[in-house]
């Protein structure tokens, strides 16, 4: 409210000139004076005021189009909310029974070989292009199109392991003909023959090859551990240490002059490709069938081993593996990290395909079908989203690496949704009826009864061992973690 005081006198107050035009007393200036007087008071009183008004603005409540949705205000006092907790939990529980619905990871099942997959290999640069190698030759798949794009005859015999160049415009192949050969990516044109770019012939049988990650150099493993230069027909570096055979090498993707080898005598060596000898080596209880590093950690590995478990060990420490992954119930014949090197992947002669994070003890997810035989090879997608499996009945099946994950392309407010289920899982994961519902998998009749014969067969070791060291001497009987359990020793 503006004071009356200021409007008291009027303007018709000024002297009276009935006659005419007083010189003294002009109306028009004088007037023009007082309003300016008297505006200048109003507006130091209006600022000395406390005015209060309210102040909208469209664009906090009004939707641009019609289609929006109504922007809801929230007031986020936990004073306010006393049930958040319960809801929250509800929606956990909800999200982890809808994630056991939606759980169906296989996707496609590749059917162009005449006989069992031996071995695969993942393209470097192409994510859909997806190598494979059976016991009677070989083929080049699309996976985007689910077909074989070329088939050809690499070897007489299996093809014992393949390896696309660093650069991916060729391909190695070693089979069991003793010989490596060279392999153009692209197909040949209308007319052409196919015919590989260098062959080079062995002195015996090769039972794996990998390739350097950024030089002209590829290794192989046979009776020994060779390295090659791409220009050269003869090894430029052999390593061998008393050891019969090898059946697996790969080389370190991280500090890429490093290998490592599964030998015949139940060994791991590794190697440095500028020194003139191998590094050190661990002997373990049985023998490991394949290795892989890790991406994203230069220092660690896992092999599959034949006493059906996983070991990831650190280089520098190889007394001891950091982790045991146990949960097959036959031997585990291949492994492979995920890009991330959070979680690796592993085929099992029990025909089951199992996921493990790379510091836990047991697996995440188990897939397996009716129809699948001895898991061979296994793969992990350069984009983190499939796996690839080969076996003996001549298949290759795609899987999805996140079993309840929803393909294609998401609308931003399915990708809020699917982001918050997800963090409120991993918030009450502990509870008790959440995480048996996440952990419990079907399995098949015959796993289920071996996976159970087997937890019998180790309460009762447990059981016998601990009964002897109570009646025996103190200190006699020493306890051995199951990390060492399964270690020999190392040699150096």
């Amino acid at each position: 409210m503006v004071s009356p005081k200021i409007f008291s006198q009027s303007t018709n107050t000024l002297p009276a000139n009935k006659g005419g035009y007083c010189p003294q007393h002009p109306v028009g200036e004088v007037t023009r004076k007082h309003m300016a007087v008297r505006i200048i008071l109003l507006f130091i009183h209006i600022n000395a005021m406390k005015v209060k008004v309210l102040s909208r603005n469209p664009d906090d409540y009004v939707r641009e189009t019609k289609l929006d949705i109504q922007r809801v205000p929230r007031n986020y006092d936990p004073s306010l909310h006393p049930f958040e907790v319960p809801r929250e939990y509800t929606r956990a529980l909800n999200a982890t029974k809808l994630e056991r619905v939606f759980a169906k990871p296989f996707l496609a099942s590749l059917d162009g070989h005449r006989d069992g997959v031996n071995c695969m290999a993942k393209h470097p640069k192409s994510l859909s292009t997806m190598l494979s190698g059976s016991c009677d030759g070989e083929v080049v798949w699309n996976l985007t199109k689910r077909e074989c794009v070329r088939t050809l005859q690499a070897h007489e015999g299996f093809v014992r392991g393949m390896v696309v160049r660093f650069c991916g415009t060729s391909f190695f192949t070693v089979g069991d003909d003793k010989t490596i050969k060279q392999w153009k990516m692209e197909t040949p044109g209308y007319g052409e023959e196919e015919e590989p770019l260098n062959t080079i012939l062995g002195k015996s049988v090769f039972t794996s090859i990998d390739h350097h990650q950024k030089e002209g150099v590829f290794v192989t493993c046979g009776q020994q551990v060779d390295i090659w230069d791409e220009q050269r027909s003869s090894p430029i570096r052999s390593f061998s240490w008393g050891v019969d055979s090898f059946s697996c090498v790969r080389f370190n993707p991280v500090e890429t002059e490093l290998l490592a080898s599964c030998a015949s005598d139940r060994s791991i060596v590794l190697y440095d490709m500028r020194e003139a000898t191998p590094l050190k080596k661990v002997i373990m209880n049985m023998r490991s069938n394949t290795l892989c590093w890790n991406p994203m950690e230069a220092y660690n590995f896992t092999c599959s081993n034949e006493d059906y478990n996983l070991y990831t060990y650190d280089m520098r420490y190889l007394d001891k593996p950091f982790t045991v992954h146990m949960d097959h119930v036959s031997a585990v014949l291949d492994v492979d990290y995920s890009p991330t090197g959070k979680e690796f992947v592993s085929a099992s002669f029990d025909k089951t395909i199992r996921i493990f994070p790379k510091d836990s003890g047991h697996s995440r997810e188990v897939y397996h079908t009716k129809r699948m035989q001895h898991v061979i090879s296994i793969k992990w997608s350069s984009d983190n989203k499939y796996i690839l499996s080969a076996s003996d009945e001549m298949n290759i099946r795609l899987w999805k690496a996140n079993a309840a994950e929803k393909l294609g392309l998401l609308a931003p407010r399915e990708k809020a949704a699917v982001n918050y289920s997800q963090k409120l899982k991993d918030k009450f994961q502990h509870h008790p009826q959440i995480r048996r519902i996440a952990r419990h998998r079907h399995l098949p009749k015959s796993i289920y009864s071996q996976s159970k014969e087997l937890r019998v067969m180790k309460e009762a070791r447990r059981r016998k061992e601990r009964n002897v060291r109570k009646h025996s001497k103190p200190g006699s009987m020493p306890v051995v973690t199951e990390k060492e359990k399964h270690v020999v020793t190392v040699v150096k």
